[in-house]
């Protein structure tokens, strides 16, 4: 067993330890999920201090027989971008913990089944994004809808059984339409020979162009729902109003990202031709969800759901910097997934808190809070600034290197695409107006401010956003030799610079 396995079952062996204590003991069950989730952020951390910077290629990787007749493997290993995406994970369990400290009371089961639920959910992330072998992906992508269906229709709000199901039939829909291009790939890799689920192997199949447009269409709308992107959005504005804090953290955060990261590593790769063919038409839908999630959010007054229309909208950009074929907007693309994971943490985590306090999901309700609670409001207006990338905060850097490498190879793309940059302003700047300024609202005026617990919780997310906003460069050093493959998988190379034409 190696290091990644064992950082993929330590959330497991957390489950059985929560399985095991007593139901009624609760403060017992939140600190056994604590220190779980911290050993697994421990554990990543490790892996970080083993890998080969500027190594292309899979490392940390392991291989075991699993379905021998189908050649079906337990095949996992990392390259950065993978590891990368391990590590927002790693990071923001422990934070949900802390966090949410009391969001599980109240729901429909037990406050063990909750942790057992986020737990198990953290291994399957970190599973998923260090899969190698294809029909391993599959059943950890259609697995992993389990634990969020439970944990939104279980301790939810509102609507919560119709927000779970739809999420859930949504998903399938996709899965569904993903398993028949992995049975279809699988086929022609045994007509070529010997037939594989190896992502690397796959890579190398001879499809022919037309076959190539289904198969892609199979993965690409499977992760286009997950994503979200436009079209393929509306369950998530239902999920975030529904979802608890923490769940809506892991949601938007984590889970959303399986989906561009599933076009950057199977989309691009396995189907280099059918990319080329259908990037103009994604580059559309792309500047379609940064415009119609920008308006929408501008126009909520459902704070959860505001949130949710932002990340369309910056989904929107993650997929326009895949799509546009060029390292610079993959590698923004890739750095605005952790980016987009920690200011969404920190918009859910200080939304959920205020939230919890005014027993509101109103944005006209917060008024006035910056009076009472500063330091939750601080935290939120830095959040919001983060979201709309203003420079110096970790969004920039990412949507900066998203627009530029768009821009190369489609510049009215580009042009457009900075149209959401200016609706971001509009949508954070009404609601921090909204909900921290103006006269205080009646009802706020013995709201406490942020305890000691909450400021755990927010600071190492806070700390993220400034640092990867001055300092990214350690991030874009793990991503870059991962972009220079995919690029070089999908046979794609970077436009020559229009002073060299």
């Amino acid at each position: 067993m190696n290091l990644l396995t064992t950082t993929i079952l330590l959330p497991l062996l957390g489950t059985l330890a929560l399985a095991l204590a007593p139901r009624g003991n609760t403060r017992l069950i939140k600190i056994i999920a604590l220190i779980s989730s911290l050993v697994t952020l421990v554990s990543s951390l490790l892996m970080l201090t083993k890998y080969k910077f500027g190594v292309t290629g899979f490392q940390l990787a392991s291989s075991h027989s699993w379905f021998k007749v189908f050649n079906i493997n337990y095949a996992v290993g990392i390259d950065g971008l993978a590891l990368v995406l391990i590590l927002l994970t790693t990071v923001l369990v422990p934070i949900v913990v802390v966090g949410g400290w009391n969001e599980a009371e109240g729901g429909r089961w037990s406050v063990k089944t909750f942790y057992m639920l986020i737990l198990a959910l953290e291994m399957f992330l970190v599973a998923v994004f260090a899969a190698t072998d294809l029909f391993l992906f599959y059943v950890i992508f259609e697995v992993m809808l389990i634990p969020v269906y439970f944990l939104i229709g279980g301790y939810g709000r509102g609507d919560r059984a119709a927000a779970a199901l739809k999420f859930l039939l949504y998903s399938l829909f996709g899965g569904l339409l993903m398993l028949a291009a992995v049975i279809g790939l699988f086929v022609i890799s045994l007509r070529q020979g010997h037939g594989s689920f190896d992502v690397t192997t796959l890579s190398h199949l001879k499809i022919s162009h037309n076959t190539q447009d289904w198969l892609f269409l199979g993965f690409f709308i499977a992760f286009a729902i997950k994503a979200p992107l436009f079209p393929f959005h509306t369950w998530l504005p239902a999920a975030a109003r529904s979802a608890t804090p923490g769940t809506s953290i892991l949601v938007l955060g984590v889970l959303d990202k399986v989906g561009t990261y599933g076009m950057i590593r199977f989309c691009l790769t396995l189907f280099p031709e059918a990319t080329k063919t259908f990037a103009p038409y994604i580059i559309v839908l792309s500047l379609l969800s940064i415009i119609y999630g920008a308006f929408l959010a501008i126009g909520q007054k459902d704070l959860n759901s505001l949130i949710a229309f932002t990340s369309i909208s910056h989904f929107g950009f993650i997929v326009l910097g895949i799509f546009a074929l060029t390292s610079q907007g993959i590698t923004g693309a890739s750095l605005y997934m952790v980016n987009h994971g920690f200011s969404t943490a920190a918009l859910f985590l200080v939304g959920g808190w205020m939230v919890q306090r005014r027993k509101s999901t109103q944005v006209e309700d917060f008024g006035g809070l910056q009076r009472i609670t500063p330091v939750m409001a601080w935290c939120f207006f830095i959040a919001g600034l983060s979201a709309l990338a203003l420079p110096g905060l970790s969004s920039f850097v990412s949507e900066f290197l998203v627009l530029i490498g768009t821009f190369t190879r489609y510049p009215a793309a580009a042009v457009i695409g900075t149209l959401g940059i200016i609706l971001a302003a509009l949508y954070v700047l009404i609601l921090v107006q909204r909900s921290l300024h103006g006269p205080l609202q009646e009802g706020n005026e013995e709201t406490p401010d942020l305890n000691w617990r909450e400021k755990v919780a927010i600071a190492p997310v806070i700390l993220a956003l400034v640092l990867l906003g001055f300092y990214p460069k350690p991030a874009i050093h793990l991503i870059d030799p991962a972009t220079s493959q995919i690029m070089l998988a999908a046979g794609a190379s970077d436009p020559t610079p229009l002073a060299g034409r």
